[in-house]
């Protein structure tokens, strides 16, 4: 079954990342919008962007990771808009890169503004966003500022080394998976960011910030494999990926497969994957024997996720933190 069909637990999930988020995206919103720019293109770019703010993921999680530790998010909104600022512009970027037009059956800002558009509102979520932070972490104790422009800086050149890696694998279909395993599990120090962040201004003891710290890699690397197999799942996806990106992991780690590295490469060979093809691609993946040593893994980071929570001191934050850990694998 696809993922994209029954998503019970992680609808209810992604609505209360939604509402967690709400009060750091709208003092966001309100931020950019008194400092943008006078040009009416870039201002139209960014009402468009913002009037369906869909990245909840990033703020929500540094909300529940601010409370899981004893804080009261309402008391950091200012920080947390910080980390909507710079999720939005990462997001942004990332279309660039990807040169993504659609996005939840959306235009994105690069597909319907352009690259030059896109490029430049994002730099102004990244200026405003870090202006905004020098800001409301003044008052804090020296070392916690410093460890938070830390954690951002350590944050922001790795997810910059993956994706320059992750570059020079488009197009092709002999990515070693491991290889792009590599990037991915890069690619996840933006969740662990949000965590450690949020567990450091919510004055969490050491050792219950570096708890959430690892937790925040894990869910990210979860999170980030989902949406690997989601989009073998999405024809459009699928296409638009094996033109301008990498493909999916799964894809790259069915070819590895003997028995299903032919069948694939014919699939993949079409100038046009149909739903028949996409079926049957799907079919294959899911059959072949390192994919479900890759599911396997995710089990296995999703019970080492869950364990490490396990002594966390609100109750009802460990319970949803273990929560999202295991949406991950939902219709997997």
């Amino acid at each position: 079954m696809s993922p994209r069909k029954h998503k019970k637990t992680s609808e209810m999930l992604l609505e209360i990342l939604e509402k967690r988020s709400k009060k750091g995206i709208d003092f966001a919103r309100k931020t950019v919008l008194t400092e943008i720019i006078k040009c009416e293109k870039l201002r139209g770019a960014f009402e468009y962007y913002t009037s369906n703010w869909k990245n909840f993921s990033h703020p929500g999680l540094f909300s529940i990771a601010c409370e899981a530790v004893g804080g009261n998010p309402d008391k950091v909104v200012e920080v947390q808009a910080v980390i909507a600022m710079i999720a939005a512009a990462l997001d942004i970027h990332d279309d660039i890169i990807d040169k993504s037009d659609i996005k939840y059956g959306r235009p994105t800002v690069f597909g319907k503004f352009g690259q030059d558009m896109a490029l430049i509102l994002g730099n102004v979520f990244f200026v405003s966003g870090f202006t905004l932070l020098g800001k409301s972490i003044e008052k804090l104790p020296e070392e916690k500022v410093k460890e938070i422009f830390e954690t951002l800086k350590r944050s922001l050149l790795e997810l910059g080394s993956a994706h320059a890696l992750e570059s020079n694998l488009k197009g092709k279909t002999n990515v070693a998976p491991e290889e792009y395993m590599q990037i991915l599990k890069m690619k996840a120090a933006s969740v662990e960011a949000d965590m450690r962040i949020g567990a450091i201004v919510g004055e969490g003891t050491n050792s219950e910030i570096e708890v959430l710290t690892k937790y925040g890699r894990i869910l990210g690397i979860l999170a980030t494999l989902r949406e690997e197999f989601i989009d073998v799942f999405e024809i459009e996806e699928l296409s638009h990926r094996m033109h301008n990106e990498c493909l999916p992991i799964p894809v790259l780690y069915a070819i590895q497969d003997k028995n299903s590295k032919e069948r694939i490469q014919k699939l993949l060979a079409k100038k046009q994957v149909t739903s028949k093809d996409a079926d049957e691609l799907l079919d294959i993946v899911f059959e072949a024997r390192n994919v479900r040593k890759l599911k396997k893994m995710m089990r296995d980071l999703a019970e080492e996720s869950i364990h490490l929570i396990s002594k966390m001191r609100v109750k009802e934050l460990k319970v949803l933190l273990k929560n999202f850990a295991a949406s991950t694998l939902e219709d997997l």
